[in-house]
């Protein structure tokens, strides 16, 4: 495998920013207009080809957010397309956004595999990044338009776009793909029995729910300084890797005992096994994408207490004014019905679902039917290989497509 080493060092030090041009992502173009936003997304190979992400739709959330979402129909080849076609819903994870299930080729993208698999593919653009920073009466240069957790994408954004599949496909259940972060909000929707009336099953690859065993030295090291927090109190509302805030707090870890970051990806995800550098380059013209520092702050409450809840306000008169109670609510995960239908995959090697994190999640749910739970447990895969991996296709996305055809 080439190393990738240097690449990701310029991600996360340097933050390269976008220049006017476009960039190819597997067999897709991604436009970019002059002000820099990718527009839309059109097939460089066959104008003619029905096999793309031409439908791109907007979905507006209760609280105003309008949210970009892009649909692939069907594969290429006559078995891929048809009607009655079972939807798939694609959540990406934190700093990235839908592209991330499209970075390689067409034969080991999982946005592309489902399709050519005869499935109808939704994929989802949280709220603030690059196809979602629109909304009904603020601008992203607000502060208030950065006033959202991971709280708000469970609350808000996921029930409007799974809403939005189920409603356009004929109130068809669809079954739910998270990465990362896309694992934690549909666990946590799960956990308020929301969405599941509208779901098939899910699949979360390198699930997050607790987090307060996580290894990496530099995610750590992040929760340790009060990263998050520190740019809260500066007044920071939107948590973009480029700006010269975080970029300077970022390389203040950098300098912390035991952080390699000329080895960035290692060190934050874990040695990922199995990249193809190209993909990584392909990664790097488009990642990361910004995030509200509320949303850090929330991640970091998470990892530090070990325990999944609401945002805490860290002041029990505003909490109160929020919940009704002076200390934020918890996500119960054994609340999570036995009975929904999970597939979880998860890897030795990855520092970020961190494999004692996974399995005290998989002892809160441990009364989950045996049926209606799979896990598979991969000994060298790390956070990035799950959707990047060269060889994902046969290692998980097969075994995932053989739970969605038992459910």
């Amino acid at each position: 495998m080439a190393r990738t080493e240097p690449l990701v060092f310029a991600l996360l030090l340097l933050f390269l920013r976008l220049e006017e041009g476009s960039v190819v992502v597997g067999r897709k173009e991604l436009l970019r207009g002059n002000n820099g936003l990718m527009t839309t997304l059109h097939d460089t190979s066959n104008d003619n080809d029905e096999s793309t992400c031409k439908s791109r739709v907007e979905v507006t959330t209760e609280d105003g957010y309008i949210l970009s979402m892009q649909r692939i129909p069907s594969g290429r080849s006559k078995a891929a397309s048809g009607t009655n076609k079972v939807p798939v819903f694609l959540q990406h994870g934190l700093l990235v956004d839908g592209v991330s299930w499209l970075l390689n080729s067409p034969e080991e993208s999982l946005g592309y595999i489902l399709a050519e698999n005869g499935y109808d593919v939704w994929i989802a653009n949280t709220r603030g990044t690059i196809y979602s920073r629109g909304h009904t009466s603020l601008s992203s240069n607000d502060p208030a338009f950065w006033d959202w957790s991971w709280d708000e994408l469970v609350t808000f954004d996921l029930p409007a776009t799974v809403g939005y599949v189920y409603q356009q496909t004929g109130q068809k259940k669809m079954h739910y793909v998270g990465h990362s972060l896309g694992t934690l909000i549909a666990l946590a929707s799960f956990s308020e029995q929301s969405l599941i009336d509208m779901l098939r099953s899910a699949a979360l690859l390198s699930p997050i729910a607790y987090l307060d065993k996580i290894p990496s030295a530099f995610m750590q090291g992040a929760a340790r300084i009060y990263l998050g927090e520190q740019l809260y109190w500066l007044g920071v509302a939107e948590f973009n890797p480029s700006s010269p805030e975080v970029k300077k707090l970022l390389k203040g870890i950098c300098q912390g005992p035991g952080i390699n970051c000329y080895d960035l990806m290692s060190t934050i995800t874990g040695k990922n096994c199995c990249l193809n550098s190209s993909s990584v380059q392909v990664a790097l013209d488009h990642e990361p994408q910004p995030t509200s520092t509320k949303n850090m702050v929330h991640l970091a409450q998470t990892m530090r207490r070990g325990t999944i809840t609401k945002y805490d306000y860290d002041d029990q008169g505003k909490n109160m004014e929020h919940y009704g109670q002076p200390t934020p609510p918890t996500y119960d995960m054994s609340a999570i019905p036995v009975d929904f239908p999970l597939f979880l995959s998860y890897g030795k090697a990855d520092v970020l679902s961190d494999v004692d994190d996974v399995r005290h999640f998989l002892g809160v749910v441990d009364g989950h039917d045996g049926v209606n739970l799979a896990v598979q447990y991969l000994e060298d895969y790390a956070h990035a290989d799950f959707i990047m991996a060269v060889n994902a296709k046969w290692i998980v996305y097969e075994p995932l497509m053989a739970f969605f055809n038992l459910h």
